[in-house]
């Protein structure tokens, strides 16, 4: 395994991050009584593989269901000094309400203290005002540092890049948690902002949020060769200094298998990165236009701003997946759950038909604002389907 400095925490990280949101045996929290032994089995057998791996960073949170309760059952037996613990707890208006739901994590872990907690989902402003006012969840965090309980806070976020940097520069957080990775990476001025502050940089759900990698589509595996998918995508993150660990969401203990085919070709990303970036620039181009692909999301306004409050960014951002790299199963999985994913992942569908000369009217910012209306009519007939919830709705 590979290791860099976690910014200002000076813990020595993983490349690779062992999270805790895929083992767990239900996404609401149960008795223990009712965990069955054989996935209790399994959550503790992934824990071992990670530890002999050299992935030594375990990271859960309050809204993973049973995750806190059965890594409790085996984080207190496992050599204290030679895990790094995370676990994180959503902001609340209520400072007390999040005071009572961190004492719960705690409990639940049966740890004297974590080394990480993040505050979990600043998506929105109110998210931070609740987190960094007087009396708020920040000041709760503070007691607890103060009595030994939490080494170092960050945060974790699906929200906006403003929202991330204001949350950043405050100065208030030792680390990050956020999604960026090929396909989408829209959060970079973050991560710039994090280094700014010498914070942690981990970066959330790679493989899956970052397009399903574990089932690639036949072409995206043809223009990421010799690499797979995960690999590319595993080298293309960590191929940035500024990166420190990727998560891997393991269900079962070979879920690191191909992840682990990263750390050989590390010191070739300069060789290998370049060719196969050039082959995905130039596909997307010969499917979508080269004016599109580097023009498509100027102007483009946050839902809030768009009649019916369609999320017309991320809805041409799947579309575009779908045409260049057939990457449909995947577009279809996120454009799904809009309409249901609240802050975490926020915006309406498009129906179709749609209102154009409406939405033409909020797109006033946009070179494409005239044609933009029939695309997103086309989204959603490529895209368009069952309602997906967010995981921790099933």
């Amino acid at each position: 395994m590979q290791y860099r400095r976690f910014g200002r925490t000076e813990l020595s990280m993983p490349v690779f991050s062992c999270g805790g949101m895929r083992y767990q045996h239900k996404w609401q929290d149960q008795p223990w009584a009712e965990i069955p032994p054989e996935g209790q089995a399994n959550l503790e057998a992934t824990i071992r593989r990670s530890l002999e791996l050299g992935i030594n960073h375990i990271e859960t949170a309050r809204g993973y269901g049973t995750s806190e309760l059965q890594l409790g059952r085996i984080l207190p037996t496992l050599p204290r000094e030679q895990i790094i613990v995370q676990t994180k707890v959503s902001p609340k208006p209520d400072a007390q309400e999040f005071r009572d739901t961190l004492e719960k994590s705690l409990q639940l872990l049966q740890l004297d203290s974590v080394d990480l907690l993040g505050i979990h989902g600043i998506n929105t402003p109110d998210n931070l005002t609740d987190t960094i006012r007087p009396g708020g969840c920040l000041d709760v965090v503070r007691e607890f540092q103060a009595q030994g309980r939490i080494r170092h806070v960050g945060f974790s976020t699906h929200g906006p890049t403003d929202v991330i940097c204001r949350a950043i520069e405050t100065g208030l957080f030792d680390y990050v948690n956020l999604h960026w990775y090929y396909i989408n990476q829209g959060n970079w001025p973050a991560i710039e902002a994090a280094q700014g502050q010498d914070m942690g940089v981990f970066i959330i759900s790679p493989s899956d949020k970052g397009g399903h990698l574990y089932a690639p589509p036949p072409k995206l595996v043809e223009l990421c060769a010799p690499l797979s998918p995960m690999v590319f995508n595993n080298l293309f993150c960590l191929s940035h200094p500024e990166v420190h660990t990727l998560s891997v969401g393991a269900a079962r203990p070979t879920d690191f298998d191909e992840h682990l085919k990263t750390l050989p070709v590390l010191a070739q990303a300069g060789d290998l990165l370049p060719p196969i970036l050039e082959r995905l620039e130039q596909e997307a181009i010969r499917c979508l236009g080269k004016e599109w692909v580097e023009t498509w999301d100027q102007g483009l306004p946050d839902p809030h701003h768009v009649p019916d409050e369609i999320g017309v960014k991320t809805i041409l951002w799947l579309r575009n997946l779908a045409i260049a790299y057939d990457m449909v199963d995947y577009g279809k999985a996120r454009y799904n759950l809009l309409n249901n994913g609240g802050h975490w992942f926020p915006g309406k569908q498009a129906s179709d038909p749609i209102d154009r000369s409406r939405i033409e009217r909020s797109l006033q910012h946009s070179p494409h604002r005239q044609k933009i209306p029939a695309l997103l009519e086309d989204a959603a007939r490529r895209l368009g389907g069952e309602t997906v919830q967010r995981l921790s709705q099933s």
